[in-house]
């Protein structure tokens, strides 16, 4: 007989389990335009940072390991939405850049992901999401979460 968990085991499975059918929503709904997960997030984490990144750098804020956003990288890049350069300082070192052809991609992303954020928290007050980004913050902050990465991107334009 097992027996019931109690509300902070509970807390970290659907902590997961929330961050994946959100995200498999968006993705869903952005698979009608032949966007991928890899795709999307990629374009929409390159976007919010701010200035092009390094691919080891867009590689941490995606969650992925260099070698997989490579293959990603080549495909966003034939298709003609992002560039990458040799960085002059360091050869061996590419930068990532929006091309001006993702922008109508971009706002489909965006509007996608607004669309499915105001239908999941439309009955939810702003006082709980601010309490609940709080409690976020400071699990983040324990598990060696970067500041960085729990800012909003546009506080750092």
């Amino acid at each position: 007989m097992t027996k019931p968990l109690d509300d902070q085991e509970q807390f970290g499975l659907r902590l997961g389990l929330v961050a994946r059918l959100w995200r498999a929503e968006i993705d869903r709904r952005l698979a009608t335009f032949g966007l991928t997960e890899s795709r999307w997030l990629t374009l929409l984490h390159l976007s919010r940072l701010p200035q092009a990144a390094t691919q080891r750098e867009l590689a941490e804020a995606v969650g992925v390991r260099g070698p997989t956003l490579v293959r990603t990288l080549d495909r966003l890049e034939a298709e003609g939405l992002i560039e990458r350069r040799t960085e002059t300082a360091d050869r061996r070192t590419k930068s990532v850049h929006l091309r001006a052809e993702a922008a109508p991609v971009l706002e489909r992303i965006e509007a996608t992901a607004a669309a499915v954020r105001a239908e999941i928290l439309s009955d939810i007050t702003s006082d709980e999401v601010a309490t609940c980004l709080k409690v976020l913050e400071q699990i983040a902050g324990k598990l060696g979460g970067t500041p960085r990465a729990m800012r909003p991107a546009d506080e750092d334009r």
